[in-house]
């Protein structure tokens, strides 16, 4: 009865049943990959070609920027009032410059001020006052992170005082560098 059962399956589906099945999930797994990959395409390009939110917009570019008139002492700092312009001066970052900015020195003057501002900002970085330059050309004395700047700057660490880890402590400081009979 089973025998005769399983020859009026290969009758009515033909003999090779179980190829066609292969074939037909290997099609179905096929067609099911593409639907995916379609739609996550269709999700995915729109987000693609969206704008950034406002917020992580591109800040504008820094332009040339000369100001004259009086320098000020205000509560964030410097300012230089040019008509109805109140700039306000940067010579650095303040957790580097505190009591020590060179623009303390102008309070009271009027100066000419030449420096970069962007467009949609009234924060003026101080190059030059009365043509002369605030800082050494080159790298600023604040560049280069904790390593180089010291306690003074916002990133350092207590375990910093002691250099980087393996960094020129010499070979006997190192450990297991000194090997009994070196």
């Amino acid at each position: 009865m089973l025998a005769d059962t399983a020859d009026r399956s290969s009758e009515r589906f033909g003999g090779d049943t179980a190829q066609v099945n292969v074939q037909n999930r290997r099609v179905l797994a096929l067609v099911l990959g593409l639907a995916g990959l379609g739609l996550a395409l269709v999700v995915a390009v729109p987000a693609i070609g969206a704008s950034p939110p406002p917020s992580k917009q591109a800040k504008a570019p820094e332009a040339p920027v000369s100001a004259t008139g009086t320098v000020a002492r205000s509560a964030d700092g410097y300012t230089l009032t040019e008509g109805s312009t109140t700039w306000q001066l940067s010579a650095g970052p303040t957790w580097y410059r505190a009591d020590k900015n060179p623009l303390g020195a102008y309070v009271g003057k009027s100066v000419r001020i030449s420096g970069s501002a962007r467009a949609d900002s009234t924060e003026l970085e101080v190059e030059t006052v009365d043509g002369q330059p605030i800082r050494e050309a080159g790298k600023p004395p604040w560049a280069g992170g904790p390593w180089a700047v010291g306690s003074a700057h916002p990133g350092w660490k207590p375990w910093m005082a002691d250099g980087k880890p393996g960094g020129g402590h010499g070979r006997e400081d190192a450990p297991g560098q000194l090997k009994k009979g070196d």
